[in-house]
């Protein structure tokens, strides 16, 4: 991320503040490089922890936590942070041009790849922290959410307008739930930098377009501003995966370097709240108000589970270059970090994202391709999530996505060399994307219309709400 993009004033800057390799993060970056027309050759740094990857457990348990702590928040730190300068130092990431439209919302690479694909900035409705937990542990998730609800109160005394939702979970982020705490916070208004954006940088009768993922979880909240959320859809497991007698756990907490004896969950408040990617009602609130000000159209996508979006826009990409006279027949599979709006678009290629690399994930993408018109070439890029599950896919299954290219058939071996433990920069995407054959000239900018007519027509069967 590029330094010196804050503005003035008290906190601490935005790139201090929002979780190094968060998923909102590295989307922002990757939005703001395309619509420069630039890729992300400069995107994430060798992960220190890949040196590790032959090394034992334990060893490869330590590193993490050591890494994790050079990047964290302190206690004094959260009560510095000012989601308000958050929020400028993400949109003085675009470039100062007006924009025909914007999308907003819960992070998805799709949501991105649409948003380039219109010619417009995508911009978060939240973003990731993570802060110091110094005598924590992976396997004591109360402990955890006591330490979190401290943290939370800091932060939430200087930005009334913020959610923080905590996720605790072993099972996505291994080691590190034990050496720091996952805080998201969520905006429950929209940002005056939003605002001043929206108002400054969009064309006249520009419209919006408000992502949203509508995935739920058991969530344990007391109304103070503050929810603990135990595990997260993003770890390929249930809820009732996070229970004491689950053996999916205990394998979760023994490879985290935990003990399923001392696992002792909060009771939760709810059953069904929106997972810790959803947009809170206040900002979609907000953004209607916003749009209903200014006369301008406020669309909606909702997905279910990301698998849905993916499907759909990479439908829509097909049908967007074969409109420019493309061939729309070759695919690259991105999942998590590794992806590269810019190179697809100059390539000319179908992009399908991955959340993770988790089997139902991947289970996703190969049901999508059975049912899709064959491509001719499909590149896989498998992000190594840095530790192992019981609900990763392996490479075999990545293989037999790569096997679907009716001609070429590539599963990245960087990437694959030491999965699922080293993992690998975004910018190795950007290295794979730069061997494909150029296809310019890029096609001309898709409209809101047509990409929501596009959405609506391949969506719906897949459970996407359009409006």
């Amino acid at each position: 991320m590029q330094e010196g993009l804050t503005a003035e004033g008290a906190g601490l800057a935005g790139d201090r503040v929002v979780a190094v390799g968060s998923t909102a993060r590295v989307l922002v970056a990757a939005a703001a490089r395309a619509l420069r027309g630039v890729d992300c050759a400069d995107l994430g740094h060798p992960s220190p922890l890949s040196r590790f990857a032959p090394a034992p457990e334990a060893v490869r348990r330590a590193a993490a936590a050591r890494a994790a702590g050079r990047v964290a928040l302190t206690e004094a730190q959260a009560a510095e942070v000012d989601a308000e300068r958050v929020a400028r130092w993400i949109v003085d990431q675009y470039p100062r041009r007006r924009y025909a439209g914007v999308v907003l919302g819960s992070p998805h690479a799709a949501a991105v790849h649409l948003a380039v694909a219109l010619g417009v900035p995508w911009l978060p409705a939240a973003f990731e922290m993570s802060a110091h937990w110094k005598r924590g542990a992976v396997d004591q998730p109360r402990a955890a959410l006591d330490h979190g609800a401290a943290l939370a109160a800091r932060l939430l005394a200087g930005n009334p307008d913020l959610h923080v939702r905590q996720v605790h979970c072993p099972a996505s982020r291994g080691p590190l739930a034990g050496a720091t705490v996952s805080l998201t916070a969520r905006w429950r208004a929209l940002p005056a930098a939003y605002a001043r954006f929206l108002a400054d940088r969009l064309e006249p009768d520009a419209p919006v377009l408000l992502i949203r993922d509508a995935r739920t979880w058991p969530v344990l909240d007391e109304g103070r501003g503050h929810s603990f959320q135990l595990g997260c859809p993003s770890s390929g497991l249930e809820p009732v995966d996070f229970h004491p007698d689950s053996h999916a756990l205990r394998q979760v907490l023994r490879s985290a370097g935990g003990d399923g004896a001392r696992w002792e969950p909060p009771e939760v408040s709810s059953a069904r709240e929106d997972a810790e990617h959803g947009v809170e009602e206040g900002f979609s609130a907000a953004v209607r108000q916003w749009t209903q000000r200014h006369g301008r159209h406020l669309h909606q996508v909702l997905f279910p589970q990301p698998g849905a979006l993916s499907a759909a826009t990479a439908d829509l990409y097909r049908r967007w270059l074969r409109a420019a006279g493309k061939t729309g027949d070759r695919l690259v599979v991105e999942c998590g970090r590794l992806l590269d709006p810019w190179q697809v678009v100059r390539a000319g290629l179908v992009p399908y994202w991955c959340e993770n690399a988790t089997r139902a994930s991947v289970e996703g993408v190969e049901w999508w391709l059975a049912g899709s018109e064959p491509f001719s070439s499909v590149d896989v890029l498998p992000e190594s999530p840095g530790m192992r599950s019981p609900a990763l896919a392996g490479l075999p299954q990545w293989l037999a996505v790569a096997a679907f290219g009716r001609r070429r058939r590539a599963l990245d071996r960087t990437a694959a060399r030491g999965y699922p433990v080293a993992s690998v920069p975004t910018r190795r995407a950007t290295e794979v994307l730069r061997n494909q054959p150029y296809d310019l000239p890029v096609p001309p900018p898709l409209t809101v219309g047509a990409a929501l007519a596009g959405l609506r027509d391949t969506g719906a069967a897949l459970g996407l709400a359009v409006s």
